[in-house]
């Protein structure tokens, strides 16, 4: 057999290459026999071509391709030839053409396939990570990674040209809790001692600002024991960034400009800025989230005054007792049956809400619900034209604490947004959600946490509340949000020892247990370290809404199950004893 040398990809051949001797190599993703003639498609990561085996022509190689069944690994000799205009496939780039061939070698077989590599059904997601390999073979999954591929080296481009430098930050470091559960590595050398894989680089990209290197990114491995659900893996990616001398406006421009780029780049579009800017409390009160998608209006509103003086008694005693009655207008939701009105009710008690409330907006100035009767003329109509609402329309409301209030409300939105379609599912609608609180109280701990982490600054004219009020503490945070979904958020940082210090205490660390959780950083921040701040984009999640997927599985090469497993490999698995004893481990058998 000759030495084949590889000149084209299946792909990248067109009308240009007519007449020329190619050889290519790659998977057979079809084989069929015409009688005489075999058709053979051939596909490599940049697409696929037809080859063509024409017994009269050469029967021995005709012979050797019909030893060819799908996903054998193969090499090609011929070739390429225009088709006939009744031949030409359209669905395809290389549609046109054909190959015709001259040699053709097998490279490897295949077993039998547990799943078609071309087939349009619905998978077992179980099954397509189990065998990856064959599942990124298919079109749609290699076309995932490649525009992921596309995505970094634009945001790479973008922060090279912003004069930012890419530093590496370690992987095994120091287990600093304060929010997720970290992975905890055993160490041989030192007995009793762990290494944690860290959830982000925070730290180590603040000292690199007070190591002078001004301007910090990096594709950041990111390690988090939590529970999962469709955006979210053990292990992820982050464009992760860090700057000194700067603001907030600095850093959101940047980002701004960022993302531009990208979507530039990616999928050739112009993304308008700079992006809506929204504060958290406007956020919660007008959509119920501080992640809101703001395709659509259908805002909440607090009607708490219109009804304070109602004969409702959920109503009454809800305002009573220190809660709120909040407003959702339903468009065109008069349709909904009493059974659909159960079943929002039952839905909307995963969210916490006791009840759902609703009145029908009927012609002139008629109503319709079971309690309308607890509500004058005047407050109904009042409640109409304070939501903007017409004939055929619906007045939902929740009456609850406020936190309850909201994420019922939020997801109720949502959810008639998808069900009366809204949503305009083509649109990419950026912004920022800021001003968010510094602090809120774990009930279950009795204590403060920090919402975002404990090293966001807080705003400078708020410090005089840190000890005194923490709960009107606002942060210098912010949020960036595509669509509802949080794609990546930052903050300013405290460059002071003290005001850390101060932080550390408001949150119940004392300063035995901050020297010895952070200490390394509280020393760093007394050598002059700047003003600074940055942001993490999750790389992951970008790509899936880029993408319009629905998870983040499918824009990475090895993801692990929701229950955090790699059906591949096997992972996590039992080690032998002697692995154990080596890291000082004995399991405790139950």
């Amino acid at each position: 057999m000759a030495k084949f040398k590889r000149t084209h990809h299946c792909g990248m051949l067109s009308l240009t290459n007519i007449g020329k001797q190619v050889q290519l190599a790659g998977w057979a993703a079809s084989i069929r026999d015409q009688g005489g003639v075999i058709f053979l498609d051939l596909r490599d990561r940049s697409g696929r071509i037809q080859v063509v085996f024409n017994k009269e022509k050469n029967e021995k190689l005709h012979e050797k391709a019909n030893h060819v069944r799908a996903e054998y690994s193969v090499r090609v000799e011929g070739t390429v030839e225009k088709r006939s205009p009744d031949t030409v496939n359209p669905k395809i780039p290389t549609g046109e053409i054909e190959v015709i061939a001259t040699e053709i070698e097998i490279l490897n077989t295949t077993a039998m396939l547990p799943f078609q590599i071309e087939c349009q059904d619905e998978l077992n997601e179980e099954v397509r990570l189990k065998y990856r390999y064959l599942d990124l073979r298919r079109p749609e999954m290699m076309s995932n990674l490649m525009f992921r591929h596309k995505l970094v080296q634009a945001a790479r481009e973008y922060l090279d040209g912003s004069g930012f430098i890419e530093v590496e930050t370690p992987v095994l470091t120091k287990s600093t809790p304060e929010g997720s559960r970290d992975y905890l590595v055993p160490s041989r050398v030192h007995e009793g001692c762990f290494y944690a894989l860290p959830q982000s680089p925070q730290l180590f990209k603040q000292i690199l600002q007070i190591s002078g290197i001004e301007k910090y990114y990096q594709l950041a491995r990111c390690f988090r024991d939590e529970d999962l659900r469709a955006d979210r893996q053990p292990e992820h990616t982050q464009i992760d960034m860090e700057m000194s001398f700067v603001d907030v406006d600095d850093i959101i421009e940047m980002i701004e400009g960022l993302i531009r780029s990208i979507f530039k780049k990616t999928l050739n579009l112009d993304i308008p800025a700079p992006f809506k800017r929204i504060t958290y409390e406007e956020a919660m009160l007008k959509y119920g989230s501080d992640k809101p998608d703001l395709r659509f209006g259908c805002e909440i509103m607090d009607v708490s005054p219109i009804v304070s003086q109602t004969d409702f008694n959920v109503f009454k005693e809800t305002l009573s007792n220190g809660g709120v009655v909040r407003m959702l207008v339903g468009p065109g939701c008069a349709d909904f049956s009493i059974k659909d009105m159960d079943e929002l009710t039952s839905f909307l008690k995963n969210f916490g809400a006791k009840g759902l409330a609703w009145i029908k907006v009927l012609e002139g100035e008629e109503f319709k619900s079971p309690i309308v009767k607890f509500f004058k003329p005047e407050m109904l109509k009042q409640l109409k034209q304070s939501g903007n609402a017409k004939a055929g329309d619906v007045l939902f409301f929740v009456a609850d604490h406020v936190n309850v209030a909201c994420d019922s409300l939020g997801a109720l939105r949502l959810k008639i947004g998808n069900v009366k379609n809204l949503i305009n599912k083509e649109t990419f609608h950026f912004s920022w959600v800021l001003d968010f609180p510094m602090f809120e109280w774990n009930e279950e701990e009795k204590r403060y946490q920090a919402v975002h982490h404990p090293f966001t600054s807080p705003r400078l004219e708020d410090l005089d509340k840190i000890e005194t009020s923490p709960l009107e503490v606002k942060a210098r945070a912010y949020d960036l949000v595509l669509n509802g979904t949080e794609v990546g958020g930052g903050s300013i940082r405290m460059h002071n020892e003290d005001m850390q210090s101060r932080v550390f205490r408001v949150l119940g660390i004392d300063a035995s247990s901050a020297q010895e959780r952070f200490g390394f950083l509280l020393t760093a921040l007394k050598f002059g370290a700047p003003p600074h701040g940055g942001i993490a984009i999750g790389l992951d999640r970008l790509a899936m809404l880029l993408l319009r997927l629905n998870s983040i599985r499918d824009v990475i090469a090895f993801p692990k199950t929701q229950k955090a497993t790699c059906p591949m490999t096997g992972s996590p698995s039992t080690v032998d004893e002697k692995q154990l004893r080596e890291i000082h481990i004995k399991l405790r058998r139950e």
